[in-house]
């Protein structure tokens, strides 16, 4: 690993009330060492640090979206999810996904999970799959306040849409949302060792999934932007991730040439961080194809690269106030990515069209569903449209015990 910073779980980390630096994950402290003052064993429940206080309004999600990106990661998680979680099963494990054995093929998609302090409490409320949000190989900042705020879509968003939407505070009634936060990311001496003690909190039957992204250098073109998606998975693999997801469908950078789109320079990069990794699990993480053969195309062209695709991310929508002015302030900013219910039928045509493609192909990769899942019935369509594995995102915000509903019926 890069050079570690010392003890006290990363950026904003607190020591372990035991003295054991290896529990210094931010606000939790989850298996004292035998002997210690704490006594040995696991904990029934997590510590919880500290809280985000809401700055107004009755939203308690773990992640505030009424505050800054980087009050939550100081202060988070918050809501329900700073409280105490539940049991593992006494069960085994009885599913699988990229070789993993899951309590529960469902988890919290990269985005809300922004440090170890948040996977691990997302853990321990039954996602059995967290996604630790997308890192890159050098601090990267967040776009400015506000990120996340209530999209009024009346029925579906479409995935061709030129009118601009209503986006506003009233979180509180909120099932679909913005998403713009242009991928921000700490250096990786905070993230590496951060991730390493998520990495490590995921008890039986459970998987941190690593996402990552390459970075655009200012000089060097392709052949750097390759380099830098190896160099940066490298440096994941190096936190003992067992999965990594790569990101190559984010729409809220200002930019409407995504990454997946390309594929030719998805089947090179992709190629280079399997050289890069070796045998640790890769999935691709997708937007929205509107069009099936650029699909196939796609699938054909990586399908012997990678373990898995994850789709999808965000839809994209030009979001406007009440008045007709841009909603997110800054330039480039005036379209963001949506997600929560209204992209639901995306992520299932998706999921569908993967899995078609699969068994026309005889191929063999892993499929994660995602895009609106905020209740059990969701997870229940997406695993019979061919999902794995199901990840949410908005629907974890909106209801922290989502999980161990799901698990309930996953057993």
């Amino acid at each position: 690993m890069r050079r570690r910073r010392a003890s006290g779980g990363g950026a904003g980390g607190v020591m372990c009330p035991w003295g054991d630096p290896r529990n210094a994950v931010r606000g939790f402290c989850w298996e004292p060492p035998q002997g210690c003052p704490g006594g040995g064993g696991r904990p029934k429940v997590p510590v919880p640090h500290r809280r985000a206080r809401l700055a107004s309004g009755t939203v308690t999600w773990c992640y505030d979206p009424r505050q800054s990106y980087e009050h939550n990661l100081a202060h988070g998680p918050s809501g329900a999810m700073a409280g105490p979680g539940v049991p593992l099963p006494e069960s085994p494990p009885r599913h699988a996904v990229l070789g993993q054995a899951l309590h529960s093929p469902f988890g919290i998609a990269a985005g809300p999970l922004l440090d170890a302090a948040y996977t691990t409490a997302a853990l321990r409320h039954g996602f059995d799959i967290a996604a630790y949000k997308t890192v890159r190989s050098a601090a990267h900042p967040s776009h400015p306040f506000p990120n996340t705020l209530a999209v009024h879509v009346d029925g579906r968003l479409e995935a061709d849409r030129v009118e601009p939407l209503v986006a506003d505070d009233d979180l509180d009634h909120a099932t679909s949302i913005s998403n713009s936060f242009g991928v921000p990311s700490q250096d990786p001496d905070a993230w590496q060792p951060d991730m390493a003690a998520a990495v490590a909190a995921a008890g039986e039957g459970q998987l941190l999934l690593a996402s990552f992204q390459g970075t655009r250098q200012g000089e060097g073109g392709m052949d750097a932007y390759v380099a830098d998606h190896a160099t940066t998975a490298k440096l994941v693999v190096e936190t003992g991730a067992r999965a990594l997801e790569m990101n190559l469908s984010c729409p809220n950078e200002g930019t409407g040439a995504l990454l997946c789109f390309d594929t030719a320079s998805v089947a090179r990069i992709a190629g280079t961080v399997k050289e890069a990794v070796g045998d640790v699990p890769l999935v691709l993480k997708l937007a929205y194809f509107g069009d099936d053969a650029r699909l196939r195309a796609f699938v054909e062209a990586t399908a012997g690269i990678v373990d898995g695709y994850a789709a999808i991310n965000t839809l994209p929508a030009r979001l406007v106030d009440a008045g007709g002015g841009q909603a997110l302030p800054g330039a480039g900013r005036e379209v963001a990515g949506v997600c929560g219910d209204a992209i639901r039928w995306a992520g299932l045509e998706m999921t569908a069209r993967l899995a078609r493609h699969r068994e026309e192909l005889g191929a063999r990769f892993a499929i994660i569903g995602v895009g609106g899942v905020l209740a059990t019935e969701h997870y229940e369509a997406y695993r019979a449209a061919g999902a794995d594995a199901v990840m949410c995102a908005t629907g974890a915000l909106l209801d922290a015990d989502l999980g161990r509903k799901v698990r309930a019926l996953a057993a």
